[in-house]
């Protein structure tokens, strides 16, 4: 019974591990930590959100390929950045039944290592640039940290990793830009609201010379990344040998940049805009944008409501004919987070009518049945609109300014906060080990006041508790 779930966003934790599972979005009992099984509910709905990922790179000249899953060890250790960045928390198969292997094979973390040793051998000459390429893949990271489902997992299913050869220094800038741009959209089709901050020097991707990243503020203060856009300047091609012949036929190396994203977005949007009855879908990627319930009571007009019910509309449609009571119903899809429900009885049907209720505020409106189609496209579109919104207000909330550390400790109890900053690492580094928290980043916005440690600041350095 879904009266019994109790639930309370407050209690974000508990709130979300009940929803995902009620709602059977995923299984998290699968017998290996942080790894989770995709029902076929939750599958539609990152499925839908990956297509949108993929549509938007394949517009933007984008090809779409496929890497392997291993790396050799050895190819893996040749960009000694990357190897100490990611070498940690990598698993490593070592053995074939009982046999050693001759060499050891990373299972990917992400794919750089992987994909570049091929590009080394496709690019030859200048006409083969820009080189702009994407996959959907599973990796996986030994995590350390507590794990929670599409959160923080140990295998990511669903990662979506582009990776582009450049001719110049200005192209990966630009390649850049695009980057942000591409995900700037993808991010509103979700109806999430962001910050984009650029990593302190400190904390850059491993190999890299800066990346941006793409963060949210979830419902308990903590922050998560959504999304990296990664400069990786030569660094790579350089230990690669991704080379190219320019128009003078001299060699050169190609300059690189890598983005990706995971279904660590589909996790954002849905905990930002669920609530205390469950979980609350942006239409786009709702697995079921509008359910039917038909209010049967064993007359002769049961079979007229039912074909009210099944008529054919543009939409993701679910008629729910269980034997449950009209309550049951009810309260079911709305921990599953439906969009529209419509209740289509005899006395509406009567006045050729249906009740349409809306899932984020419980509005109930009689439409004509001749009108429904036009209705729900209406409603779809203000619904969106409307979470966005209230999400939007929310991420607003959990960003406080602080201008002395022991106002920062406070705030970051409760959400994000950005500090001026003077923009020396060593000082970025020592606030961040006195406050309870890591540093996310750098905004553009052009800061008041000085630094804490009495310079003039230069940037805002954020900070706040992190997934």
């Amino acid at each position: 019974m879904v009266e019994k779930l109790n639930l309370q966003k407050s209690q974000f934790s508990d709130w979300w591990d009940k929803v995902i599972s009620y709602a059977k979005v995923l299984d998290d009992r699968y017998p290996i930590k942080g790894v989770y099984v995709w029902m076929p509910y939750g599958h539609k709905a990152v499925k839908l959100m990956i297509n949108k990922m993929e549509s938007l790179l394949d517009q933007t000249g984008h090809q779409e390929t496929y890497f392997p899953l291993f790396s050799p060890a050895s190819v893996f250790a040749k960009e000694k950045d990357f190897l100490a960045g990611f070498g940690g928390e990598s698993l490593v198969v070592t053995k074939i039944g009982r046999r050693d292997l001759d060499e050891e094979m990373i299972v990917r973390p992400t794919s750089e290592t992987i994909i570049y040793s091929m590009l080394s051998l496709w690019i030859r000459s200048w006409r083969d640039l820009p080189m702009k390429l994407y996959q959907t893949v599973p990796i996986f990271r030994w995590e350390t940290k507590m794990t929670k489902p599409m959160i923080r997992c140990r295998e990511i299913s669903k990662f979506n990793e582009a990776h582009c050869a450049m001719l110049t220094e200005q192209g990966a800038n630009t390649q850049v830009n695009e980057a942000i741009k591409i995900y700037k959209e993808f991010f509103d089709f979700l109806q999430i609201p962001y910050i984009i901050l650029k990593t302190p020097n400190w904390d850059t991707f491993a190999g890299a010379i800066y990346n941006y990243d793409f963060f949210t503020i979830m419902p308990d203060g903590k922050s998560v990344e959504l999304a990296s856009v990664i400069n990786l300047g030569q660094k790579f091609s350089k230990s690669f040998d991704i080379s190219y012949l320019d128009k003078s036929e001299q060699k050169q190396h190609a300059w690189q940049v890598t983005y990706g994203i995971s279904e660590r977005a589909l996790g954002a949007s849905l905990a930002l805009h669920g609530d205390d009855k469950g979980l609350v879908f942006p239409s786009e990627i709702a697995p079921i944008q509008v359910v039917f319930v038909p209010i049967l009571k064993g007359n002769p007009s049961d079979n007229e409501i039912l074909e009210a019910c099944n008529q054919e509309l543009p939409f993701r449609v679910f008629v729910d004919t269980s034997d449950k009571r009209p309550g049951e119903k009810f309260n079911h899809w709305e921990v599953k987070g439906v969009p529209i429900r419509i209740d289509i009885g005899e006395r509406d049907l009567a006045s050729n009518s249906a009740v349409l209720v809306r899932r984020d505020t419980g509005e109930k409106m009689p439409v004509p049945l001749n009108e429904l189609e036009k209705k729900i496209s209406t409603i779809l579109e203000t619904i969106d609109s409307s979470i966005y919104k209230k999400a939007q207000d929310f991420v607003a909330s959990m960003i406080n300014e602080a201008k002395d550390l022991r106002t920062a400790q406070k705030l970051i109890k409760k959400g994000a906060v950005k500090l001026p900053w003077c923009g020396d690492d060593s000082c970025g580094q020592k606030l961040e080990e006195q406050l309870t928290g890591s540093a996310l980043g750098i905004s553009e916005e052009t800061p008041v006041g000085d630094c804490i440690c009495g310079k003039k600041a230069k940037s805002y350095l954020y900070f706040a508790r992190s997934y």
